[in-house]
């Protein structure tokens, strides 16, 4: 990975490619074909924050940042650098950041986070702690210097697991978080989203063995009693939002809720891998 330099705003490199900062701060380092792939659009974005906001994911977050702290705060490096690949509006980035921060306050940890979307990345640099937002393709590479991670994040998104290997440090960590295949089960079909295989699992075990050997693996399902609002919100903050009109995913959800609540599980697994060297 080339090093970068900044210089007046600007991102140069040795090859004299030069990337601008965007006036919020973010950087895009999307070329070529990259630039036409799909990213969440700000209407996503505003769906998964009040998702969030509701505390759905409240309980995998906790489980993430009990794992994660204890990895950061022995690491050598005294400001760890912490890498969310596919970080969407960075919740979870945020959320490890501020837990490593305060278990030990000496460390300060550098958050980056990684999206295709200019939303995401804008996201991002919204809240304390703030995060440096990059807009780039996980599969053209992390914009991260070899062994320099402590934490490589990959929630929910996709894995260039190659790349994982050399950002990560020798005493780093990758944690990867898959849904299992009864993930939102109740409201899947009726909503029109994406359902998940039986085999996910042994796709990520596949995925990263190659690089990584899994040292923890956390199976975690729990319910949550949602309004229809929240059950929208769910189906508009991913894939089914490209196919579906908001007006329709919020009828829909009506249809299927009604002015009470369904009981939705949530179900996961946290994957912790350490690089093989």
């Amino acid at each position: 990975m080339a090093t970068f330099t900044l210089v007046g705003g600007v991102l140069r490199c040795p090859q004299r490619h030069s990337f601008d900062l965007a006036r919020q701060g973010y950087v895009s380092l999307l070329h070529g074909a990259s630039g036409t792939l799909r990213a969440d659009t700000a209407a996503m974005i505003d769906a998964r924050d009040r998702v969030h906001g509701a505390e759905v994911f409240a309980p995998l977050i906790n489980t993430l940042t009990d794992r994660t702290t204890p990895v950061i705060t022995a690491a050598a490096s005294g400001h760890p650098v912490l890498v969310d690949a596919g970080a969407g509006a960075g919740h979870y980035l945020r959320a490890v950041t501020q837990a490593a921060t305060a278990a030990d306050p000496t460390r300060q940890p550098r958050p980056l986070g990684i999206d295709l979307s200019k939303a995401g990345a804008r996201a991002m640099l919204r809240g304390r702690p703030s995060i440096s937002a990059v807009i780039g393709d996980v599969w053209q590479g992390l914009p991260v210097a070899d062994h320099s991670a402590t934490v490589v994040l990959s929630v929910f998104a996709p894995r260039n697991v190659a790349d994982f290997a050399r950002v990560l440090a020798a005493d780093g960590a990758l944690f990867v978080v898959h849904p299992r295949a009864d993930h939102l089960g109740e409201i899947v079909s009726a909503m029109g989203m994406l359902a998940v295989g039986d085999a996910k699992s042994a796709r990520v075990h596949d995925s990263v063995g190659e690089h990584f050997d899994i040292v923890d693996e956390y199976a975690l399902t729990y319910r949550r009693a949602l309004d229809a609002r929240t059950v929208a919100d769910l189906a508009g903050m991913g894939p089914s939002a490209f196919h579906l009109a908001a007006d329709e995913i919020a009828d829909t959800a009506r249809s299927l809720v009604g002015d009470s609540t369904i009981d939705v599980t949530v179900s996961v697994t946290l994957t912790v891998c350490r690089p093989r060297r």
